[in-house]
C-alpha cells in the first residue's frame, strides 16, 4: 500500500485498466462471486485457495483467474504483471514465462551457494517416513535471492527448521538433470515451466511422499520464510490449511510468551 500503490504509472494503470476490489482475508463482508453465489470474505477466500496477504488476483470479464500474485512484489515486477492482464498476453504467453522476462535489479550474476543444498545427481524421489523436500528456484541478477541468503539463511530459527528438510536449488533457467519427487527424469528449466514458477526466489514445498503440499512465491521476510518451513515441517498444514492464521496464531503465542516478533527484519 505504500509502495506500489504510491507509484503514479501503478495507480494510473490500475485506474484505467482495472477494477480494484479489496478484501478481507478474514472479513465477514458477503460477497456475489461470478457464480452468483453469496459468501463472506473469509469463505470466499478459501474458495479462491488465498493463503497469503496481500494476494492480488488479475480476472477477466468472467471471473477467470488471468494471473495471481501471491504475496509481495516489487514495484517494477508488479507493474509488469498488470501488463500480462493488459494486454492480454494469457492467450499467448504463460504468466510465469513473461515474468521471467522482466528483469531483476542490483543483484549478483552468479547464484549463492550453500553447504545444505542436495548435491547432483539430483533424485528428489520420497521415502515414505523419510524428509519432506523443500526445492529453492533462484535465477541470476535476483536481488530478493541474494538477500535470502544474505539474510533468511543466516538465522538461527531458519537453520532450526530446515533441518527437517531435503533442500534442492535451482536455477529457474538451468539445464541441470533431476528426477522430480513423482520419478520424471526432466531439467531444472523444464521442471520450473511445469511447475509455473514466476517469480525468484520460490520454494515449494513436498511431503514424504512427493506430493507438493505448499509453495512460497513471493518477497518473504525472514519470520515468514522461517514459519513457511515450521509450517510443513511441522506437518501444521495438515491441520490448518491456512498459512496466514497459523502465522497470526504464532506471532500471538510470541508475544504471550513475552518474545521479541519482527515481521520486517
Amino acid at each position: 500500500m505504500t509502495t506500489s500503490f504510491t507509484q503514479k504509472d501503478i495507480t494510473d494503470k490500475l485506474a484505467k485498466h482495472f477494477v480494484a476490489i479489496g478484501l478481507d482475508l478474514f472479513g465477514d463482508r458477503e460477497v456475489t462471486w461470478f457464480d452468483g453465489k453469496v459468501r463472506r470474505e473469509k469463505e470466499l477466500a478459501k474458495f479462491l485457495k488465498v493463503q497469503f496477504t496481500p494476494t492480488v488476483l488479475l480476472l477477466d470479464e468472467n471471473g477467470g483467474t488471468i494471473a495471481r500474485i501471491n504475496g509481495y512484489y516489487p514495484p517494477h515486477r508488479f507493474s509488469a504483471a498488470l501488463d500480462y492482464s493488459i494486454k492480454r498476453l494469457e492467450g499467448r504467453l504463460d504468466f510465469a514465462a513473461h515474468m521471467q522476462t522482466v528483469p531483476q535489479t542490483g543483484a549478483s550474476a552468479t547464484l549463492n551457494e550453500q553447504p545444505f543444498f542436495m548435491k547432483p545427481p539430483h533424485d528428489l524421489r520420497r521415502k515414505a517416513g523419510g524428509k519432506p523436500l523443500a526445492v529453492l528456484f533462484e535465477s541470476r541478477h535476483c536481488a530478493p535471492c541474494d538477500e535470502l541468503h544474505k539474510e533468511g539463511f543466516k538465522r538461527e530459527a531458519t537453520r532450526k527448521a530446515m533441518a527437517r528438510f531435503d533442500i534442492a536449488r535451482f536455477s529457474i533457467a538451468g539445464r541441470d538433470p533431476l528426477t522430480t519427487p513423482q520419478g520424471k527424469a526432466t531439467t531444472a528449466e523444464a521442471w520450473a515451466r511445469e511447475l509455473k514458477i514466476a517469480y525468484t526466489p520460490s520454494v515449494v514445498f513436498f511431503d514424504d511422499t512427493g506430493k507438493e503440499v505448499f509453495r512460497l512465491e513471493a518477497y518473504l521476510r525472514p519470520f515468514h520464510f522461517a514459519s513457511s518451513f515450521e509450517y510443513v515441517g511441522s506437518g501444521a498444514w495438515r491441520k490448518e490449511p491456512e498459512f496466514q492464521r497459523f502465522l497470526q496464531n504464532k506471532a500471538e503465542h510470541m508475544k504471550q510468551a513475552g518474545e521479541k516478533l519482527e515481521l520486517w527484519k
